[in-house]
């Protein structure tokens, strides 16, 4: 059985940074994605950033593009994204989550989903 589990999530002033860490554990084959999602309140679900296992192509929101930027370690099967001059916007609950095949910004295309961890940017 696949699992996620995210943590680094916390309470960070505007402008300050943050590197978010997504433990994979179970078997997803050897062409996979793993995505960043994240929910506001009284938003609906947005992808963030995504990585594909094979080739390591990556995908980012306009939204964090410059800012944001998602990584591997595969020999730990960790994802991470790290998250530099964050804004109160940001704030939300970050998930990860995996998907077989190429990755997606959609996250409804993906199976496996991890609890999520809160990230609150201050003013």
């Amino acid at each position: 059985e696949v699992q996620l589990v995210e943590s680094g999530g916390g309470l960070v002033q505007a402008g300050g940074s943050l590197n978010l860490s997504c433990s994979i554990s179970g078997y997803l084959g050897d062409d996979y994605a793993i995505g960043w999602f994240r929910q506001a309140p009284g938003k609906e679900l947005e992808g963030v950033s995504c990585i594909r296992s094979r080739g390591g192509t990556t995908y980012y929101a306009d939204s964090v593009k410059g800012r944001f930027t998602i990584s591997r370690d595969t020999a730990n099967n960790t994802v991470y994204l790290q998250m530099n001059n964050l804004k109160p916007e940001d704030t939300a609950v970050y998930y990860c989550a995996a998907k077989r095949g190429r990755y997606s910004p959609s996250p409804y295309e993906y199976e496996y989903w991890g609890r999520g961890t809160q990230v609150t940017v201050s003013s």
